[in-house]
């Protein structure tokens, strides 16, 4: 038999679900696969025969629908490095073994640059060991960091989530006229995509942000305070976004003064924190009012709001993994490629693995303003076709109506 296994990995996102649907949905209507099961928990499920049988799901057009629209990762996820096969095989052993067991012939990763990682190792281990097994990536990510893909499948979503909510805070923030100044959070460790997006606040006319700072250009105290006193010198009330990576031209991060230095299983240091970190700044320097909000999980799961195009995008990269690896490709990720902006076209393919993993994309420095506190029409081009549109949520008792696999 050629059956299929799929699995998320990695941190959830509003979009990873529709991936999902559009390899089920692929393997609906294919005579390629016979069976298709899911892996608990990502590469873990693989390693530990922990596996979901997807096959009903797959008759149930209902089900897929709503699916679609459930943020987070329905299979669960997980953060688990794989070392080099060649340092410690026994993990790749496992997960032949379940293969093998289960008649597995392709197996689909969705995940960002970490599982990408995996996609690749697990392909070359398999190529190296002369297994006949097809392995092939499906990306996502909110932070928009994955090499050689003009956008992750989830940013859009949460690029439209914090939009949004910028604009309704500049809103609630206006109606003040003392001295007052807020200071949004937005995730992003080496790369301020999501923190840019935050400019997009503006498209309808409205101010937005009046300071924007991204973790590609080093931060200066000296200097945000005098942009901070600048503003305040021409309205009362000032709202500023920051990635939660800035850090300072010594490599340091602004939120390493009211952290814990503890660091997660990939050696990233946990840096939250760095909008506190400011708030007491700005305090201690001007003494205004001062405030500092932290998106934290919001920005990724707010599907309510989801981009139409986000969605529709990432079932399309589900559906071109799946095309992809029943054809025989293998060690490649789905990617998107852009073939213009206004109107707004793109065209999916499949790019090689090993040039994603451990690649990181960042803003270029070209897309900031010289004073490093905005970003350009540059900026602004690319961002805004991937917030448009919106979804038809179901909604059940009030609230979104969600599906749970488990």
């Amino acid at each position: 038999m050629n059956n299929l296994l799929v699995a998320q990995s990695g941190g959830p996102t509003t979009a990873i679900n529709a991936t999902l649907v559009g390899v089920l949905k692929g393997a609906r209507i294919s005579d390629k696969v016979d069976k298709v099961f899911g892996a608990k928990n990502g590469i873990e499920g693989a390693i530990n025969d922990n596996l979901i049988d997807l096959n009903e799901l797959l008759k149930d057009t209902e089900a897929l629908d709503t699916l679609t629209y459930t943020p987070s990762s329905a299979l669960g996820s997980c953060r688990y490095k794989m070392k080099d096969w060649r340092e410690d095989d026994e993990p790749y052993k496992k997960i032949i073994d379940t293969f093998i067991k289960h008649e597995i012939k392709y197996f689909i990763y969705i995940g960002g640059n970490d599982s990408m990682d995996t996609v690749n190792k697990l392909a070359e281990y398999c190529k190296m060991n002369n297994h006949d097994f097809y392995i092939m990536g499906a990306p996502k990510t909110v932070d928009n960091d994955l090499n050689l893909t003009d956008h992750s499948p989830g940013f859009g979503s949460a690029a439209k989530y914090i939009a949004t909510t910028i604009s309704e805070i500049e809103r609630d923030i206006s109606v003040y006229d003392i001295p007052a100044v807020t200071i949004v959070e937005i995730m992003g460790r080496n790369a301020g995509w999501l923190t840019a997006a935050s400019a997009l606040a503006r498209v309808n006319g409205g101010p937005g942000p009046d300071l924007i700072y991204l973790c590609e250009k080093d931060f200066d105290n000296d200097k945000f305070i005098q942009d901070i006193k600048d503003k305040l010198a021409v309205k009362p009330g000032v709202l500023v976004t920051i990635s939660e990576g800035i850090k300072y031209s010594d490599g340091s991060y602004v939120s390493d003064s009211i952290s814990s230095g503890a660091v997660d299983n990939f050696g990233h240091k946990y840096i939250a924190g760095s909008a506190r970190a400011l708030e007491q700044l700005v305090r201690n320097e001007i003494g205004c009012k001062v405030r500092a909000i932290e998106l934290n999980l919001m920005q990724r799961a707010a599907a309510h709001i989801a981009s139409e195009t986000d969605i529709i995008e990432s079932q399309m990269l589900g559906q071109k993994a799946f095309d992809c690896v029943v054809n025989g490709v293998t060690g490649k990720m789905a990617a998107i490629h852009r073939l213009g902006d206004n109107p707004y076209q793109v065209e999916f393919t499949a790019v090689d693995v090993s040039q994603v993993a451990n690649h990181e994309k960042t803003v270029p420095t070209d897309w900031i303003t010289p004073e490093g506190n905005d970003v350009t029409e540059e900026m602004m081009t690319y961002l805004r076709p991937l917030i448009m549109g919106e979804v038809n949520i179901k909604y059940e008792n009030g609230i979104p109506k969600q599906l749970r696999l488990y």
